[in-house]
């Protein structure tokens, strides 16, 4: 089975850049130890400082699946709830 790439774009409102930021890095450690993960990298806009994007492969959706569900990944959704402007996310299949 192919591997399942995560594209996500979240955008802090103004004035709320650090503290999402802040949030984002605390996902990092945890979540490059759940099983499947196979990378997940955080970066941040050099022109916007309120864009930022995360670029996430894993082993299967089921993988992603858990991930929603562990503890540091709801502690942010609820520590960011009223901080974003925007999330899209991208699950997405290399198809080359």
């Amino acid at each position: 089975m192919a591997s399942i790439t995560v594209v996500a774009k979240l955008v802090a409102k103004k004035g709320c850049a650090e503290s999402v930021k802040s949030e984002l890095q605390k996902l990092i450690a945890p979540t490059r130890q759940e099983e499947g993960c196979i990378e997940y990298l955080l970066f941040q806009d050099n022109e916007d400082p309120d864009i930022f994007m995360f670029y996430e492969t894993w082993k299967s959706f089921a993988c992603i699946e858990k991930h929603v569900e562990t503890d540091h990944y709801k502690n942010y959704v609820a520590s960011v709830a009223t901080m974003l402007k925007e999330k899209i996310v991208h699950k997405m299949t290399r198809i080359d």
